[in-house]
């Protein structure tokens, strides 16, 4: 039964890591290319278009980092991997928040992105309010990958 706890902890890292990193391939590739079309158009603003293409590339990182910790608790990256079934569905529910909303808070960053960056091909001054608007949705990144890492760490203390 150790081996199925073991199962459902890699299947709880690996979807970390695999749904925030889709999400974020989808974001960065939709606001890549509304920031082509600014570059095309004027290759001065490349930089500033290039800072709001990136931010929805960072919850492929953040799932990447939960898989990483998942891992190194589990006892995969040295030490020993023996788990009950039950702690590893706690493993495995522990790296959901971060799994749905990298997913999702991806996608959502890059239409934000989009947007700030139409704004930027028009007003380049307003390159600072600009960034607010996809940093907003950067905020719930954070908190799922807070509540993933705080899941994680409790789950090492339970007696299950």
């Amino acid at each position: 039964m150790a081996s199925m706890g073991i199962f459902f902890a890699l299947a709880g890292a690996a979807c970390a890591a695999l749904m925030a990193g889709i999400g974020s391939a989808i974001g960065v590739g939709k606001a890549g290319q509304a920031a082509a079309g600014v570059v095309t158009e004027d290759p001065a603003k490349f930089s500033k278009v290039l800072i709001l293409q990136l931010l929805p590339g960072t919850q492929g990182i953040y799932g990447l980092l939960i898989a990483f910790i998942t891992l190194t608790q589990i006892g995969i990256m040295g030490g020993d991997a023996n788990l009950s079934a039950v702690k590893g569905l706690l493993y495995f529910a522990a790296c959901m928040p971060m799994a749905f909303v990298g997913l999702i808070s991806a996608i959502q960053q890059a239409n934000a992105a989009v947007s700030a960056i139409a704004l930027v091909s028009k007003k380049p001054d307003q390159f600072g309010k600009s960034m607010i608007f996809p940093a907003m949705v950067e905020t719930y990144a954070i908190l799922a990958l807070l509540v993933s890492i705080l899941s994680i760490f409790g789950i090492a203390g339970l007696a299950v």
